[in-house]
C-alpha cells in the first residue's frame, strides 16, 4: 500500500470561483451540472486537490449558488417527472425525518388550519375539509432522497397550481415558501410550485395521509430532493423574500432538483 505523504497545494478561493463560472461557456449546461456539485467537480474545475483549507466551505458555498442558478436555467416547468405502476409501489415506503418515527407531532385534524399569507389575494386558515374539496389528482412518481436511496409512493391530493389560483397567488413572486409542524421549513421557485406534479398530498396509497409521511398534509414535489418534499405542513407564504430551509441554510442546495 503506497503512503503518499505530499503536501497538497493550498486552495486559491477567487481561482475556484472565477473558473467554475467559466465553465458555463466551455461545458455543456449538462456536463457542467453533473460535475459542479461535487468536490470532484471542483477538482475538475481548478486542477488541484480540495485539502481542508478555510477557504473551502466559502467557496463551496458560492459555488452551490452558481449551481442553484444553473439548474434554475435548465429546469423545464413541463417535463414530467417518470410515473410508474401500482405494482412497482415500494411497500413498505420508507420513514425519513430529522428524528425518530415515533417523534412525528400529532396532529389533530379538527384544530388544523393551513395559514396562507403573503403575496396572495386571498390569506386565510384552510381547513382539512376546504382541502379535500378541491380538486384532487392522484401521482405514481419515485421520491429521491440525498442520502442516496429511492423509493416509489401513489400520492393523493390537490395540485398546487389549483391551489394558488384558488388563493390568487401572484405568480411573478420568487419564492414559495413553507413551515411545518415539526419546526422544519424549505422554500421553493414559482416555476417549480406551479409544476403539473406539484402537489398538496393529503392521501398515501390510496389512504388517508399517515403521520410518518406527513399528515395531514405533505407537499410532494417529484421534480425535487426529499428535503425539499415538507411534511405536516401547516404555513405557506409567497413571497419575494428568500425564505432559505433547515437544510439549505446549513449548506444544502437550495434548489434541490433531481
Amino acid at each position: 500500500m503506497f503512503n503518499d505523504k505530499r503536501k497538497e497545494p493550498p486552495v486559491d478561493a477567487a481561482l475556484v470561483l472565477n473558473e467554475a463560472t467559466a465553465q458555463l461557456g466551455r461545458f455543456s449546461r449538462r456536463r457542467f451540472l453533473q460535475h459542479l456539485g461535487t468536490l470532484g467537480g471542483l477538482s475538475l474545475l481548478t486542477g488541484c486537490s480540495i485539502s481542508d483549507d478555510a477557504s473551502v466551505e466559502k467557496v463551496l458555498s458560492r459555488v452551490s449558488k452558481l449551481n442553484d442558478t444553473a439548474q434554475a436555467w435548465l429546469f423545464d416547468p413541463q417535463r414530467l417527472a417518470p410515473t410508474y405502476h401500482e405494482s412497482q409501489i415500494t411497500r413498505p415506503f420508507p420513514f425519513n425525518a430529522f428524528y425518530a418515527e415515533n417523534k412525528v407531532p400529532v396532529v389533530s385534524a379538527d384544530d388544523f388550519r393551513l395559514e396562507v399569507t403573503g403575496r396572495v389575494a386571498k390569506p386565510a386558515a384552510w381547513s382539512l375539509p376546504e382541502l379535500n374539496a378541491l380538486p384532487q389528482a392522484e401521482q405514481i412518481t419515485r421520491h429521491i432522497c440525498v442520502e442516496g436511496w429511492s423509493a416509489i409512493g401513489r400520492w393523493g391530493g390537490v395540485p398546487f397550481a389549483t391551489f394558488l389560483e384558488r388563493i390568487g397567488a401572484d405568480t411573478s413572486a420568487k419564492y414559495v415558501g413553507f413551515m411545518c409542524e415539526d419546526n422544519y421549513f424549505t422554500s421553493i421557485d414559482m416555476a417549480t410550485a406551479l409544476h403539473p406534479q406539484t402537489q398538496l398530498a393529503l392521501r398515501f396509497d390510496g389512504e388517508i395521509l399517515p403521520p410518518k409521511y406527513g399528515y395531514p398534509l405533505k407537499v410532494r414535489i417529484p421534480t425535487k430532493l426529499g428535503y425539499k418534499n415538507p411534511k405536516q405542513v401547516r404555513a405557506i407564504s409567497v413571497t419575494n423574500i428568500y425564505p432559505g430551509g433547515y437544510w439549505e441554510n446549513q449548506g444544502y442546495n437550495w434548489f434541490g432538483g433531481c
